[in-house]
């Protein structure tokens, strides 16, 4: 990626139409937040601010992945405009970094996946594997285990994304009904995970992690300017998945907050956010109890960072993000309801 344009001035409501229609912003990604400044930087250039209905002529091109509607995503789109897509974080792991062990049986792990989707969930993300930083590899057999059973029960009624970076559990789950690959390595992990996703015709999550194993991730964690590097790694695995047969519209893409990143990088990505937009494809935000949350607010235990945990996601999706990765459902999307009725006004009766 030689060049990027960041949205700046973000507006919503009665206030980004009145711009819009003055041309005094644009939209971003349709709408309905619209930015009126933008950010200029790469190719070995300063970076400058300029008005966003000014931009020269040579770099209104990059502007049409800020401006166009997305698409559906894996067949859904919001509920409601300016509603991200809610992703229910359900692991049937012994040692996640905040529920492992909660749903260690298969009851407890389908009940907790229907009570996700009865409050509002869209879309479930199931994982057998932790990645928390220093987490222990698991092999495709022992995921496929813990996995399989519950995915069975899920699929026929939701949206399950399998969160692995193995392509053989890539393919059974995607064979018992899962219809997203969200792939913590951006499929880089297992040499046949491209393939598998590209013969399959599902969607996929590319996350930015420095390096491909969980063990090691912290300690790379070395950036000049993160937010235009890690679109840079993005934009690089975007073009991988296209060359391998994965179309653009069936990817997003997710920032890697707490992935080889300081405290420092994971708040200076979510600020920026905007920025990703520019890659073309919906942004997935995971930031649901991580340890950032816990440094920057003082709560140490994983399970007390609701309220952090709220403030990340609804800061996410006032800067445009399609798909927030949640723990508690409900709350989130409560959260979410008030957010858009102040910024929309209260529905109608």
């Amino acid at each position: 990626m030689q060049g990027w344009i960041e949205p700046l001035g973000l507006l919503h409501g009665e206030t980004a139409r009145a711009a819009v229609s003055a041309g005094q912003a644009l939209w971003l990604r349709g709408g309905p937040l619209a930015f009126t400044l933008v950010r200029v930087g790469g190719q070995g250039r300063e970076a400058r601010i300029v008005p966003a209905s000014l931009i020269p002529a040579d770099e209104t091109p990059m502007l049409q992945a800020l401006t166009q509607p997305l698409p559906p995503f894996a067949g859904l789109a919001a509920g409601a405009p300016g509603r991200p897509l809610v992703m229910g974080i359900l692991n049937v792991t012994p040692d996640s970094f905040s529920d492992g062990g909660r749903y260690g049986t298969e009851a407890a792990a389908v009940a907790a996946g229907e009570a996700m989707l009865a409050a509002g969930a869209d879309m479930l993300d199931l994982g057998a594997e932790s990645t928390r930083p220093g987490a222990e590899p698991v092999d495709p057999e022992t995921e496929c285990a813990r996995l399989l059973p519950v995915l069975r029960h899920l699929a026929p009624a939701a949206c399950v994304s399998v969160d692995t970076r193995n392509a053989r559990t890539m393919r059974a789950a995607l064979d018992a009904g899962a219809t997203v690959v969200n792939d913590i390595s951006a499929l880089r992990h297992d040499p046949a995970a491209l393939g598998t996703v590209a013969a399959s015709g599902c969607s996929a999550v590319l996350m930015h992690m420095p390096g491909t194993d969980p063990r090691t991730m912290q300690a790379l964690a070395q950036y000049g300017d993160v937010v235009p590097e890690v679109a840079a790694f993005l934009h690089a695995r975007i073009l991988a998945c296209e060359a391998a047969g994965i179309p653009r519209h069936r990817i997003a893409v997710d920032p890697g907050l707490g992935f080889g990143k300081t405290l420092a990088h994971n708040l200076e990505l979510l600020d920026r956010l905007p920025l990703l937009h520019g890659l073309g494809c919906a942004v997935l935000l995971g930031a649901s109890r991580k340890g950032f949350i816990g440094r920057a607010s003082g709560e140490p235990v994983a399970a007390r960072r609701l309220g952090g945990s709220l403030a990340a996601a609804l800061a996410g999706a006032a800067r445009g993000a399609a798909i927030l990765r949640v723990h508690d459902v409900a709350e989130t999307v409560q959260a979410l309801a008030l957010a858009r009725a102040v910024a929309e006004g209260a529905p109608p009766p």
